[in-house]
């Protein structure tokens, strides 16, 4: 990516963008986070096996010395040793490897959950490429990762000197302690050492995940302009939107008039709001606005009803309340039945009177 196609990504990713991003397999994801699991579980796992463990070897170690002069060194013999001697040693380091393993999943799980991303598995040539691994090598992440590399084993050393300079004395007099004292005591400083370094790791291993995540976020910025193309994507192109709902309302408002006829009586007010009720005694059980409009649209509404013959009563108080409250193919509002009852009633009487069809109130 060229310096002008970065200094263009000036905007935050989408939520389309990151979820494209995590199919793809690309998510935040800091290498120290598995590292500071293992280290805990490794920490774990001498803290609550080594007791017994250690206790173990010292009784075998301590027979074994004692009675090595009795031991057969027959095949079948030195074989069922070396084999039983094995099993014992295995089930603790299998069920210490099994253990690490489930801290190592753990530590990728957490951040970044299940996920399955088949075209990570997808043999890729370029990989194979000896130039381009050179270059990843050699390239500004290359040494980024080297520096970092250094920087966290010289922090944890230093971590590590700490806690045992102050027990060298201890340290140096191991070769004339008994077994079991130098198994406990190298138990002791094995704790020791791993939570000094446990605890220079978490700090390493929290500031590695800041550090990934403002990568992964400033690696999938984008720019206005992709952002507008997701929006046509995902909604349609603003202009045909637009267009569409222009479409949608010329086509409501030729249904709206073409049912204009239908009315019993137009309430204006008397020439910016015009609304049109229908209502048949028996057949609705209210009144019910079938137009409503202001201005040009209220012009044409009255027009519309003056050549069907439909009575126009200006009423402006109840125009302007109706315009506001009633809904359209919608029986109106329980607040003004009384008022429109006043205005139907009235419209009933001049067509039974034969009188004129507007009023003026």
């Amino acid at each position: 990516m060229s310096e002008e196609d970065k200094s263009e990504k000036t905007e935050q990713p989408t939520e389309r963008k990151l979820r494209q991003a995590r199919e793809k397999g690309d998510v935040p994801k800091s290498q120290e986070i598995p590292g500071w699991f293992i280290l805990a579980a490794g920490l774990g796992i001498i803290a609550v096996l080594s007791p017994g463990l250690s206790r173990g070897m010292a009784n075998s170690l301590s027979l074994f010395l004692a009675n090595a002069h009795e031991l057969s060194l027959a095949p079948v013999e030195a074989i069922d040793l070396a084999t039983a001697t094995a099993l014992r040693i295995g089930a603790v380091v299998g069920f210490a490897f099994m253990a690490l393993i489930v801290a190592a999943v753990l530590g990728n799980t957490v951040q970044q959950g299940l996920m399955f991303t088949p075209s990570k598995l997808e043999p890729k040539l370029s990989k194979l490429n000896p130039v381009e691994g050179v270059k990843r090598m050699f390239g500004p992440q290359g040494w980024v990762n080297f520096f970092k590399g250094i920087g966290k084993m010289g922090l944890v050393s230093v971590a590590i000197a700490v806690v045992l300079w102050p027990r060298r004395g201890e340290l140096a007099a191991l070769p004339g302690m008994e077994l079991v004292g130098v198994l406990s005591l190298l138990r002791t400083d094995a704790i020791l050492l791993m939570l000094a370094a446990l605890a220079v790791y978490s700090l390493i291993a929290a500031g590695d995940f800041f550090f990934q995540r403002h990568e992964f976020m400033e690696r999938n910025k984008m720019s206005r302009k992709e952002i507008r193309d997701e929006m046509k994507d995902t909604e349609g192109d603003p202009m045909v939107r637009a267009k569409l709902r222009q479409i949608r309302h010329e086509r409501a408002q030729r249904r709206m008039m073409a049912n204009v006829p239908n009315a019993a009586v137009v309430i204006t007010n008397p020439t910016h709001y015009a609304v049109a009720l229908e209502y048949e005694q028996g057949r609705t059980p209210a009144p019910i606005c079938i137009a409503k409009g202001v201005d040009d649209v209220a012009f044409r509404i009255r027009e519309i009803a003056e050549a069907h013959g439909i009575p126009i009563v200006e009423d402006p108080p109840l125009a302007r309340a109706l315009h506001a409250t009633a809904e359209l193919d919608g029986v109106i509002p329980v607040d003004h039945y009384t008022a429109v009852a006043k205005v139907i009633g009235y419209v009933m009487s001049i067509a039974k009177g034969g009188g004129r069809k507007r009023k003026e109130r």
